[in-house]
Order: structure tokens, then sequence, then C-alpha cells
């Protein structure tokens, strides 16, 4: 029988993929669980770029009672459905065109688009680190898609940024798009991640996507430790827990720069429905702000500080 918490992720994925993809997790589930009971458990590659690593995960923050887990892993399910539903995601989770069934070996990228290039040879080991946390990484790191990597680092770019904040480090996927801009505007990152693992995940990742010189991880609480800040910063990247979107905006906004950036992911208006609605609400009714939203990936606010 699967545990409680497998069958609460299943409902989860009925919701937000579809029956059938939720029964053929059920069944390689299943399937897993029947090859540990005989001690016959397949490596990493076995379960490489499906859903079991991240049933394994869930099910141990769930026996272990870590409520804050578990959420984290759930919120990263639904970001994987909503990739799902869009045609998007990881290798397999794509969608054949034309029809509504997915299709093996399809990367996170939409149909108009192709894979990201690499001019020089440093871009070109940042982007294979990338590729590597991509395929081997992602499962319960909550790491954007790639199409909003891509979209972090034009934007970095464009404002010709010196100095990017970024709420939610992870394992360090986000900070490293970001880092492929800062390398050629000559900024730097600060970066801060509460979680004492992805905070060393993600040093060991900027070390070997070789842009860690350009890196600043604050490991600790960043609603106490961002407000100490004292430079300007060009463009604030929120992607951490979504009830402190709007203390994080609060406490930073006064040192965005004119014309700096504030980004923040999981932001969602579809059917007039707002994701994180108070964070919505500040950054579209202060006269001082402009926000868009860009709902391609994961669902992403640009938000303007007006000069």
């Amino acid at each position: 029988m699967l545990s409680l918490a497998v069958m609460v992720l299943l409902a989860g994925l009925v919701h937000l993929i579809g029956q059938e993809q939720a029964d053929a997790a059920a069944a390689r589930q299943r399937r897993a669980m029947g090859s540990r009971n005989q001690g016959q458990q397949g490596g990493p590659g076995a379960m490489r770029g499906g859903i079991e690593p991240w049933l394994d995960e869930l099910t141990k923050a769930y026996e272990k009672n870590d409520r804050e887990k578990m959420g984290q892993l759930l919120e990263d399910m639904k970001q994987r459905g909503q990739r799902f539903q869009r045609g998007m995601g990881r290798p397999g989770e794509g969608m054949q065109p034309g029809q509504g069934r997915p299709m093996m070996g399809r990367r996170d990228t939409s149909s108009t688009e192709n894979p990201p290039l690499s001019k020089s040879e440093a871009e070109k080991k940042t982007m294979s680190v990338l590729d590597d946390m991509d395929k081997n990484q992602r499962a319960g790191m909550m790491n954007v898609p790639i199409t909003d990597g891509r979209l972090l680092r034009l934007l970095t770019e464009t404002i010709g940024a010196k100095h990017v904040v970024e709420i939610g480090t992870s394992n360090g996927y986000s900070g490293n798009w970001l880092c492929l801009a800062l390398r050629t505007t000559g900024g730097k990152l600060t970066t801060y991640e509460i979680d004492a693992h992805r905070a060393s995940l993600a040093r060991e990742n900027f070390k070997r996507a070789g842009v860690d010189k350009l890196v600043t991880l604050i490991e600790g609480d960043a609603h106490k430790e961002a407000p100490k800040l004292k430079e300007p910063i060009d463009l604030l990247f929120i992607d951490a827990d979504k009830e402190g979107y709007t203390d994080y905006l609060n406490k930073l906004l006064p040192l965005v720069r004119p014309g700096g950036l504030i980004v923040a992911h999981n932001i969602s208006i579809r059917g007039g429905r707002a994701g994180i609605p108070e964070y919505v609400k500040a950054v579209t009714t202060n006269p001082d702000l402009e926000t868009i939203f860009y709902e391609q990936g994961a669902g992403v606010s640009v938000t303007l500080k007006k000069r």
C-alpha cells in the first residue's frame, strides 16, 4: 500500500496533470517500491528524469513529519504540473505537437525556441553545469524552468546589472543563469538560502560553473539577513517562501535603483486568479512601479521601479 504522503501527491497529480499521467506515476511508484522490497533497487540512473526520486523525498519527509519539506516538494510538483500543461518541462514532460500526450526527450522550451547556445568557453562551462543540474539535481530543489532561467539572464544583461540580489538560492540553478549575465556586465550576485544542504550544493555548483568569484552566498533567514544590505540593487529576484514575498519587497525596494527591476517567481494571473494576491496587489497599485506578468514558464512578474 502507498504511504499517505504518496496518496496526497497522487491527488495533486490528478488535479495538475490529469488522470492518465497520475496513473502512470502511481504504477511507477508501485514498481519502484516492489523492487526495493525485493532488494533490487536500481542506481540513480534508473530513475533519472522521472518522478520517483521526488516521490521518495516526499515519503521520507512525511515519515519525519517535516512539514516544511513536504510543502516545498508539493510546490515543486505544482510547477511540474504547470509545465506538463504547457508542454514544457524536464525531458519526458514535453507534448507531442498537435496532441495532448507527453513526448519523451522534450526540454523546457517552447516550440519556437532553440536550446541556448554558448558564445565562449567560459559560457560553455556554465551551460554544461546548468544542463547537468537540470538532469540530475532538479528533484526537490524547486528550480526555475529553463525558460525562466533564460529570462533572468536576458533581463540581467539587458539592464547592465552590476548587483543582483536573489532571495532563495536553492542549489544555485537560477544563480548560475544570473551569473551568465553578470560575467558580461562585470556585476556580482548576492544570494540568500536558509537551508544548509542546499547552500552547500549551491557553493559547489557555482564553483563547478566557474562563477563562484561573482557570488556572495549568505546562509540564513533572508527576512533577517537581507535588510542588512546597504548597496544599491539593480535586479531583485524573489523565489522563496511565497507568504514572505511582500515582506521582501517592502524591505528591499528602497535599495532598488530607479530603473531597476524586481522579478518574482511563481506569479500567475491566469483565469483572473492572482498567485500570491498580496504581492500582486503591492506591485500593481504602487504608482512608483510598473508591472507585467510573463506566463510562459512557471509564472513570473517583472516590475520596473520608475525613474
